[in-house]
Parts: structure tokens; sequence; C-alpha cells
């Protein structure tokens, strides 16, 4: 069996989820628009920078939502998918997925984004399997705007799939071919962990990394010819 493994952010998707889903939270009314856009566009450079902390950025991006009532939080998600994510879907991007499920391959996505923003833009693309970071929660099971177990932020993220498929009593070697989809320089680790990476509409910082090593380089959103 084939392993295929996806990025989310910029690689099936052209946007980043997690600061689409601040700006939307901005224009509805649940968080300060000047304070709050400054903050989410200076994190989303430091993600871009690869300087990113972690534990910072996501202590602020569930703060407008972790406050309201979860049914609350649920529906305003929802809202989020139907405005926002399903039109911003590209068919080429749902292909793409389709082409390795039907091939038999198991397929998960790797995001450096939540679950609870990412769990149904899974879902729109038939992608059961999704490891994220995940949220802790306290006694009350609300969520605390801290992370539950290791994030899957560069390293982080090959540290998570080997979990998962230790969870399955599998390991690396089991699979003849293990791809990875990503664009950016941030997972570097778990591109070099993969026997088939893919650079997916690639940043500058790994379009130099690909071309360098005769990766190859795919690109989901340029109009086809």
């Amino acid at each position: 069996m084939n392993l295929t493994l996806f990025d989310l952010d910029g690689t099936l998707i052209e946007t980043d989820s997690d600061h689409a889903f601040g700006e939307f939270l901005v224009q509805v009314g649940w968080a300060d628009k000047d304070r709050f856009k400054q903050r989410n566009d200076q994190f989303y450079a430091e993600y871009l920078a690869g300087t990113l902390d972690v534990a910072a950025y996501l202590d602020f991006a569930t703060a407008a939502w972790r406050s309201r009532p979860e049914q609350e939080a649920l529906a305003m998600r929802e809202r989020f998918m139907r405005e926002v994510m399903r039109p911003a879907v590209h068919e080429r991007a749902l292909k793409l997925v389709q082409q390795h499920q039907t091939a038999g391959d198991r397929v998960a996505i790797v995001t450096a984004t939540n679950a609870f923003v990412t769990r149904p833009i899974a879902d729109l693309f038939g992608i059961e399997t999704l490891i994220a970071v995940e949220l802790e929660r306290d006694a009350q099971d609300r969520v605390t705007g801290r992370a539950h177990g290791v994030p899957t932020f560069r390293e982080g993220k090959v540290i998570r799939v080997e979990q998962w498929l230790q969870g399955l009593g599998h390991a690396a070697a089991d699979y003849s071919r293990i791809t990875f989809y990503s664009d950016s320089i941030n997972d570097l680790p778990l591109l070099e962990w993969a026997t088939h990476p893919v650079a997916t509409n690639p940043g500058a910082a790994l379009e130099a990394v690909a071309s360098e090593r005769s990766w190859p380089i795919l690109r989901l959103f340029l109009p086809e010819q």
C-alpha cells in the first residue's frame, strides 16, 4: 500500500484557513478589527518566515471563539465554511485527492492549523484522517487555548505522523511509497521523511530546495493550459 499525505493551507486550498477564519471573525464582529487584524497578520508573517511561536499563536487564534458557547462557535464555523471555504475549493485539488483515494492509498491531511478549523475542510475533501493541532480542554470540557500533545508544526508533523502510524500498528517501512504534498518550507522535515516529496504551489524558499533536489513541483492553482 502507498501512503499519501497532504498539507492543507496553501497546498489543497489557496488560502490559509486559520488566518481566513480570523478575518471572518473580525467581519462578523467577534474580534476587534484593528487590533486583531494587526496581530493576525503578524503571526501569519512569522509562520511564513518559519519563526512562529505556536503556543502564543494558538492562544491568540482561538480566543475570539473559545469564549463563546460551543454551539455558537460551531454555528459560526459552519457559516465560515458556507461563505468562505466551500467556494474556495479548487476542482483540481479535489481531483488530486480522489486520484490517490481511487488508487487505494492511505490518505491523510497533516496541517499546522487546529482541528476545530480544519475538520470540516478535511470533510470537504472526503479525507477521514486529519492530523492537526489538537486543542486542550479543561475539566469543564472548555477549550483552553493550549495544544494537547505535540503540535503539528515543522518536526512535529513527523512525530505526529509516526505516532498515528504506530497507532495503526504500522511503520513507514510498511509502505511502498510515501508521498507528501506541501507548499511550505516549514514542512521540510516531513518532505524529507517522505519517499516522494512534491513541492505544491511552493513558496520561494521551498521552490529553491525542490529545484536543487530535483523534486517535482506541482502548481494546482494556475489555470490549466
